[in-house]
């Protein structure tokens, strides 16, 4: 078989599948493990694919549309539980917070800390419904139209969150690179969260390994505005290795 018929047949499974594993490639096309990994990375070079530690994933589109409900407020896959696990760390005595409405946000609440008092600021109802039941947290909803994409992002959100100050922000988006810093699928959704970062003392990113590399529609702030980004282990070395040395603190989130 030839590498071009090998490469389409790669990409046919990837759409099919949503993610394929070079070992398993290797023992089904009956080549090295190097092989595969060599196509993997031309295929990345020609932007048909984004590579992980053991195999691929589909390249983001740079808009994402509406997440249906079921997904978004699920249990997460093991790589978003392990990196909301290590944020949730980050939330101290007394701390001021704001915890968005994305699905990373709300596996984070599973992890938040019962044995201290702390304030949360969140932008979506799903979210403000659940903190309610916690006695130890004082929580407050930006006010403004609600919508139930990306919670409360309109322009009165954002004067509404002009007038706070926040200790730690908890933010995401659709991806996060070196170039491109963090961004997201709308312009708006992009425009709230950069308000957030600019009433904020600490800035954590909080981005599984599929987002990291990804750039999306609409910028939202840039790698000098973020203090940490929390990702997991099968996020590309490569990228990790050029936002740290734009400064960013990286931390990556072990499997378990």
């Amino acid at each position: 078989m030839f590498a071009e018929e090998r490469r389409e047949q790669i990409l046919s499974k990837l759409k099919s599948l949503g993610r394929v594993f070079a070992k398993e490639l290797a023992e089904e096309f009956q080549v090295s493990i190097d092989t595969i990994r060599r196509d993997l990375t031309t295929m990345e070079e020609d932007g048909l694919l984004k590579r992980t530690h053991g195999g691929a994933v589909p390249l983001s589109k740079v808009r994402r549309f509406p997440m249906d409900d079921r997904i978004r407020y699920s249990e997460g896959t093991e790589h978003q539980n392990a990196v909301a696990k290590l944020a949730a760390s980050y939330i101290e005595q007394g701390d001021t917070l704001f915890i968005g409405g994305a699905s990373i946000h709300y596996i984070l609440l599973k992890f938040i800390p019962a044995d201290r008092d702390y304030t949360v600021v969140t932008n979506s109802l799903v979210i403000a419904e659940k903190l309610k039941h916690h006695s130890n947290i004082e929580t407050y909803i930006v006010c403004g139209k609600v919508k139930s994409e990306e919670g409360i992002v309109d322009p009165l959100a954002i004067e509404f969150i002009k007038t706070l100050r926040i200790d730690t922000a908890f933010l995401t988006g659709g991806g996060i690179s070196a170039k491109h810093g963090l961004s997201s699928s709308t312009p708006e959704g992009a425009i709230f969260q950069r308000a957030v970062a600019e009433v904020s003392r600490h800035k954590i990113c909080l981005a599984n390994f599929d987002k990291v590399g990804t750039e999306f529609f609409a910028r939202t702030v840039g790698l000098n505005n973020l203090d940490v980004l929390i990702t997991d282990w099968e996020a590309p070395d490569e990228e990790i290795e050029k936002i740290r040395q734009m400064g960013v603190k990286v931390l990556v989130a072990e499997e378990h």
